[in-house]
């Protein structure tokens, strides 16, 4: 291999069901190629058949989270085919974070531009160091990053989205907390820390509840107003039913904690 790494996606887990899920390319930034993308969802299909998994910790190798596409690889196939076989298969990654029954939480430090923000933009949730920086820059090189604008804009305002994808500007940690893009920012020496604390705090719930909960939030929020309803209260009733749920209930009436 061409950067030295014998794993483009380096994959461990804890105890307690917490997959961590390392992108290993850390001289090419982390660029999504044709094989890490592939690597990629290989892993993340092996979290959906694990029914004892419980979170997905996104981190990255090296200086930077990604630094999006492979440039240099895509521009070696100049092939109208090439270039939609390539964005399916990106797609499909990013859809199988979405349809994982865990959330997904993105560990982001240094930058995370064009595909690199759309991954982390895909992410349920997202943690990242003081000195990240957040671009969907392809427009800069006249390739407008419409797949990553997918993700960018179902996290933030539109006006902010277009702001980013018709200028290229890089936005720092705080603002991209600031305008929804992630949920926390830590000084690098406590990234870790805080992203244990978001972890510790979802471990602790059923993971059923967690399951129903996530795929009904990104059903509903499709969806128009009357389906998006018809959808939570589903989902709602669905998850009533489910034993933990009961007894969380009897607990909150009988003033007892759950179990």
């Amino acid at each position: 291999m061409a950067d030295g790494e014998d794993r483009l996606v380096l994959a461990t887990r804890d105890a307690r069901g917490v997959v961590t899920l390392t992108l290993n390319r850390p001289r090419a930034m982390n660029a999504l190629s044709e094989a890490m993308l592939a690597a990629l969802h290989v892993e993340l299909s092996a979290v959906a058949r694990d029914e004892t998994a419980r979170v997905v910790v996104l981190a990255a190798a090296g200086k930077a989270f990604s630094a999006g596409h492979d440039l240099k690889e895509m521009r070696a196939t100049p092939s109208l085919d090439y270039y939609r076989d390539l964005f399916s298969s990106c797609t499909e990654v990013m859809l199988a974070i979405l349809r994982l029954p865990v959330p997904v939480i993105a560990r982001v430090h240094g930058i995370a531009t064009a595909a690199g923000c759309q991954l982390v933009a895909q992410c349920d949730l997202a943690v990242a160091s003081s000195d990240a920086r957040f671009a969907v820059s392809g427009v800069n090189y006249g390739l407008f990053c419409s797949t990553p604008s997918v993700a960018l804009a179902r996290n933030v305002l539109r006006k902010q989205a277009m702001e980013m994808l018709l200028t290229g500007d890089f936005i720092d940690a705080e603002e991209a907390r600031a305008r929804g893009l992630i949920n926390r920012v830590a000084a690098p020496e406590g990234l870790d820390a805080e992203v244990e604390a978001l972890v510790a705090k979802i471990v602790a719930k059923p993971r059923v509840t967690i399951a129903i909960g996530k795929a009904q939030f990104y059903r509903q929020i499709e969806a128009g107003i009357v389906e998006a309803y018809a959808i939570a209260g589903e989902a709602m009733a669905c998850n009533m039913m489910d034993e933990a749920a009961l007894d969380g209930v009897q607990g909150f009436i009988d003033k007892r904690k759950p179990g």
